[in-house]
């Protein structure tokens, strides 16, 4: 006998993404959105990522066979799958005047070898806010916030220095572990802090090449996996079980 009762519900990915976009739009972000299929310019030129700049073998790329795609256009670049949600922030800065707060998620692409941690294609959250005066301090105040939303728990925030092409300075944003309140456990591998994202002030050549002025603006952004977010709030030891369509794991949430 088959069970027709059976309803089907949210994965828990989407589930996270709609709260975190919840979380965002309550403290007076917008949701922009961008193609997946995107220019060279706007994954990687206009993030002050040049051709043969060794950053660029931080996102091992799909690229998409064009014959046209020998052009310095922006229109007419190589074509690519996204390797992050970053090329949103680029398109919403050229047609938007600060101040801008907005998020961006959506699906991106790597190539690389799947393993417990890493997919070829995977959810992210980026933000980004440009305004007069805008410091580390407001990126810290926003993502404690956030995090204390979206895990239910007090959280403490620290940030590491690290290196991004697109932001200056750029950091590592560690979260304090949501299930042993920093006393260390498995989820946190004994250290009391979970990685959760990459950030860092918008480097003033990123805002020029969008036409606003890094002598009168300045803006952080920030980015995460959300399978991550996903993986550390629900224990899930493995992300490609998010991805496999064992209904095990779904009917679970």
């Amino acid at each position: 006998m088959h069970d027709h009762k059976k309803v089907g519900h949210k994965h828990p990915v989407s589930e996270i993404t709609e709260s975190i976009i919840s979380i965002f739009t309550d403290m007076g972000f917008s949701v922009a959105t961008g193609p997946e299929i995107e220019t060279e310019y706007y994954n990687f030129d206009a993030l002050n990522i040049p051709k043969n700049h060794p950053a660029r073998d931080m996102w091992d790329t799909f690229w998409i066979k064009d014959p046209k795609g020998i052009s310095n256009d922006k229109s007419q670049m190589s074509k690519l799958l996204r390797t992050h949600t970053s090329p949103v922030q680029i398109r919403y800065m050229e047609n938007n005047k600060p101040p801008l707060r907005i998020i961006a998620p959506g699906k991106v692409f790597r190539h690389e070898a799947t393993d417990a941690t890493h997919e070829a294609q995977f959810f992210q959250i980026e933000g980004l806010v440009v305004d007069k005066g805008i410091s580390l301090s407001h990126l810290k105040g926003v993502l404690q916030s956030f995090f204390e939303k979206l895990f239910s728990t007090k959280t403490d925030v620290r940030f590491r220095p690290s290196f991004f092409p697109f932001v200056e300075p750029a950091v590592e944003i560690d979260m304090s572990c949501f299930k042993c309140s920093k006393k260390g456990c498995a989820t946190c591998k004994g250290t009391g802090w979970i990685e959760i994202m990459g950030a860092g002030m918008v480097h003033p050549d990123v805002l020029k090449g969008c036409g606003i002025d890094p002598a009168i603006y300045t803006g952080f952004a920030f980015g995460g996996g959300i399978d991550r977010f996903v993986m550390a709030k629900y224990e899930i030891p493995d992300v490609r079980m998010l991805y496999n369509g064992d209904l095990r794991l779904v009917n679970q949430f």
